[in-house]
């Protein structure tokens, strides 16, 4: 297929941004959920120890207000996220309504801020780039199961769908969403189904939770759902960016891009069997970046803090166009020295893990049924 990239912004594109806060750190799910390992202050401290993350470039995250979420989300759920942190708990009817103090969903002391802090900095990214081009990184985002009413997989607020949201109501009218998450993201399509103006591409571990995201699923023509197996290599996924990732997002002329870079793909992340090294990631985004004039960059899944915070760090060092080391200056291999599982029993990290940025290239055979599969989607 040949395709022609979207034409060039016009103006000069503002330098790089990142939106963190200072909410995750300590901020945890519970001793006993995947999330109770750091991720998001991981980022901001080894970034800040590499010299990557000036004054300048960074950008507090606001918390988007209950009027704001409910661009997407029903106030009666908001309200209930507000009145679970209060408490303390959930009663029961907030856990058969909302699925709020479940095993997958727990209450825990921010469990309405630390969310609705991460919509606020996608919903504000968004709001800058729909004024003006640019490239902004919120690795706090990228909540992309939660649903309008409940919380949904670990997410308790969609800020995917609101930062897309913001995107269409400032005037940006097509919209790429590309999802290299290991699980389907459920909310975004649901929200987007059969919207002429939001194409949406998910590479995704078949047979894992939610179970949605089937080859044959449009989404209303709106979307390409790829279910890979497991074991699936960076050979593999070079494949699949150039035999559909690519073409699908050139050939769409997006005027903004969304990237849902959830760390849950890489080799040695406890909730996927998928064999990603970080340098698929990169290959990707770097691909990526010139198909279109505003681009927002997302977190996501992830539950090695290792793994999670070594990508997503990287990940802000190739938008923001700094050389990426293979090994780490002292500083930086100490903020990886502090991290732990907090609990449940795991085995310590290997040296590469503590001391170096990228992982050694994990390529392999393509398999017969990822060829398959993108002759299906080459077909639509």
């Amino acid at each position: 297929m040949i395709v022609t990239p979207p034409p060039s912004a016009v103006g000069t594109a503002a330098p790089p941004l990142f939106i963190g806060s200072e909410i995750y750190r300590g901020s945890s799910y519970g001793s006993h959920h995947p999330l109770r390992v750091p991720r998001v202050s991981t980022v901001m401290d080894l970034a800040r120890a590499l010299g990557w993350l000036p004054p300048e470039r960074f950008r507090q995250s606001p918390r988007a207000k209950p009027a704001a979420l409910a661009l997407w989300h029903q106030p009666d759920y908001i309200a209930a996220l507000q009145a679970a942190e209060t408490l303390g708990e959930a009663t029961e009817e907030m856990r058969h309504r909302f699925h709020l103090g479940t095993l997958s969903n727990p209450v825990f002391p921010q469990v309405y801020r630390r969310p609705a802090t991460g919509a606020g900095g996608v919903m504000l990214a968004a709001e800058m780039l729909a004024r003006s081009p640019g490239t902004i990184h919120v690795p706090g985002g990228g909540t992309h199961h939660g649903l309008p009413g409940r919380a949904n997989g670990f997410c308790y607020l969609n800020d995917v769908v609101l930062g897309i949201r913001v995107l269409q109501r400032g005037g940006v009218g097509r919209i790429a969403y590309v999802d290299l998450d290991a699980h389907h993201c459920d909310g975004v399509e649901l929200a987007f189904s059969g919207d002429p103006g939001v194409r949406m591409i998910s590479v995704h571990e078949e047979g894992r939770w939610p179970f949605t995201g089937a080859l044959a699923d449009t989404a209303g023509e709106s979307a390409f759902n790829l279910p890979v197996p497991k074991g699936y290599n960076d050979s593999e996924a070079r494949a699949v960016l150039d035999g559909m990732i690519l073409p699908r997002v050139a050939e769409f002329r997006p005027e903004a891009l969304v990237l849902q870079c959830g760390a849950d793909s890489l080799l040695e992340d406890p909730l996927s069997r998928l064999a990603l090294s970080n340098r698929a990631y990169l290959e990707a985004i770097r691909a990526l970046l010139p198909l279109a004039p505003r681009v927002l960059v997302l977190g996501g899944g992830g539950y090695n803090p290792w793994s999670v915070g070594r990508l997503w760090t990287a990940i802000w060092g190739l938008l923001a166009g700094h050389e990426l080391p293979d090994r780490l200056p002292g500083p930086a291999s100490d903020v990886l020295s502090t991290l732990g599982w907090n609990g449940g029993g795991r085995a310590p990290p290997g040296p590469a893990l503590l001391e170096t940025l990228l992982d050694p290239p994990r390529e392999g055979p393509v398999r017969v049924d990822i060829r398959d599969r993108l002759v299906v989607l080459e077909r639509r």
